[in-house]
């Protein structure tokens, strides 16, 4: 079977249909070599010998998966984010977040009679004025300045 050159057809097709030549699709060559005019072209589209590719539209499946894996925590590493250092979680946040932390240890250790209850106050202030970075710190602080004492009853050894 020996194809005939119809570019030229398929360039008005495209035109009489409003798309673009890639979408224009020929079903038999012959008959359309012999169309000359945009009327023989308008014929040949209303008998279906030319039809229009219908558009590719995006799959959504891909973002719903996407969004799925960031909803498990997923997907939000380093490379992920964009913006300033505190775009996540505003320098607010992490203050209240960090003071919240020391607070609720200096309680605990209080109630457990690790410290003293004239030692908490001077502490609690502290936690507010930012003296301590982070719990670590705070019990690195502790342990210096020998506030830290042993709980009452309980004896703390290692094994050897």
């Amino acid at each position: 079977m020996m194809f005939m050159n119809v570019s030229a057809q398929k360039k008005l097709a495209a035109k009489v249909m409003k798309v673009g030549i890639s979408r224009v699709r020929i079903l038999d060559d012959k008959e359309v070599s012999e169309a000359i005019t945009r009327n023989d072209i308008k014929r040949l589209v209303a008998r279906g010998v030319i039809t229009k590719v219908e558009k590719r539209g995006v799959s959504k499946k891909y973002s719903a998966y996407r969004l799925s894996q960031k909803k498990r925590g997923r997907r939000m590493g380093k490379g992920t984010r964009k913006g300033s250092k505190y775009a996540k979680k505003s320098s607010k946040r992490h203050w209240i977040d960090k003071v919240r932390a020391l607070r609720k240890m200096l309680t605990e250790m209080r109630d457990e009679g690790t410290i003293e209850r004239s030692d908490y106050r001077k502490l609690y202030y502290q936690v507010k004025g930012g003296a301590f970075r982070n719990k670590k710190h705070m019990l690195y602080y502790l342990k210096s300045k020998e506030i830290l004492k042993e709980k009452k009853g309980v004896k703390h050894e290692r094994n050897k």
